[in-house]
């Protein structure tokens, strides 16, 4: 993201502003769209599994304003990975705690492989019948454009599925856990969050993650490309 155009620009390299403002817009896309898309899932499944606190909180809403963290949007844009203010479930509303809790957590990351798809479907189409009417420049620009919020998408749900507090998948591995072990587990959250960010700084997770990630975007984009296959439009 822009760390990696300051980056270059310091040590004399040369970045193409074009790209990078693309870039820029695809990311103030998600910070005030999908994010509160992302938090919004968790919400409405919640409630859906028996837990209104989210609506009573006044959570249960696609209002940008209600959702997005400063510092979250900020990593989003600098490092490519960020988050919102989280929506309150309170799992003991839930039938089957462990359970639904995970449900909830999933439909987080759920949201934003589904936030994904439609982008790629929708680009393939402007693909097909808008972008040859247009000119190489304004192409490229949406190009750029659809590129940027599709990887953020896609790497948003694999960074919210790692199993490491307070991230969505340790929510979802604790359906698994027994309830001394998930004690235990969020006994350290803190220490497991600032490794994290050692980890992620370090570059000591980029490989893993980034096997990850060009794994989902493939089947993202696999199943993006499947409806203009079926009609022998791709």
């Amino acid at each position: 993201m822009l760390i990696n155009a300051f980056r270059s620009l310091l040590y004399g390299g040369s970045v193409n502003f074009e790209y990078v403002l693309m870039q820029i817009i695809a990311t103030l896309f998600v910070i005030f769209c999908i994010l509160p898309l992302h938090e919004y899932a968790h919400g409405w499944m919640a409630e859906k599994l028996g837990d209104h606190t989210a609506r009573a909180a006044g959570r249960l809403t696609l209002n940008p304003v209600a959702s997005i963290d400063p510092f979250g949007a900020l990593f989003l844009l600098l490092f490519g990975f960020g988050w919102a203010k989280p929506v309150p479930v309170n799992p003991w509303n839930f039938k089957k705690p462990k359970r639904d809790m995970a449900i909830t957590a999933l439909a987080g990351p759920v949201s934003n492989l589904l936030a994904a798809l439609v982008g790629g479907i929708v680009y393939n189409a402007l693909y097909l019948f808008v972008l040859p009417n247009l000119s190489i420049t304004v192409s490229v620009a949406i190009a750029t454009f659809f590129s940027a919020y599709i990887t953020i998408n896609v790497s948003l749900a694999v960074f919210n599925l790692l199993p490491i507090p307070p991230l969505d998948g340790s929510r979802i591995i604790s359906a698994f856990l027994s309830d001394r072990a998930m004690n235990a587990y969020y006994r350290y959250q803190n220490i497991i969050i600032m490794v994290l960010f050692l980890l992620l700084f370090s570059g000591v997770l980029d490989r893993p993650l980034g096997i990850a990630q060009n794994a989902a975007l493939e089947g993202v984009l696999w199943i993006a490309d499947l409806p203009f296959k079926l009609f022998g439009l791709a």
